[in-house]
């Protein structure tokens, strides 16, 4: 099923971060602030090596990323 205006997943992302800060997120990911701070404003793309370092992170699923991902892009693509 095919959403209407997919949210980016880097807005789900805030969601997931809370109140921490973009900086001390990005070291317990251990990413650059410059790239976590592209993905969280849509700006970027979750790569699969990102998607497998936030389910590491969250204790979530990694297609659950990688399915926000495409969602968006096919979306936009459309």
């Amino acid at each position: 099923m095919t959403m209407y205006n997919p949210a980016h997943p880097g807005e789900i992302l805030r969601e997931y971060l809370g109140a921490m800060q973009v900086g001390e997120a990005a070291k317990r990911l251990r990413v650059a602030r410059f790239t976590l701070s592209r993905l969280l404003n849509s700006r970027a793309w979750f790569t699969v090596e990102m998607v497998l370092r936030f389910s590491d992170a969250f204790g979530t699923e990694p297609g659950k990323w990688h399915d926000l991902q495409q969602q968006y892009d096919l979306w936009h693509a459309a």
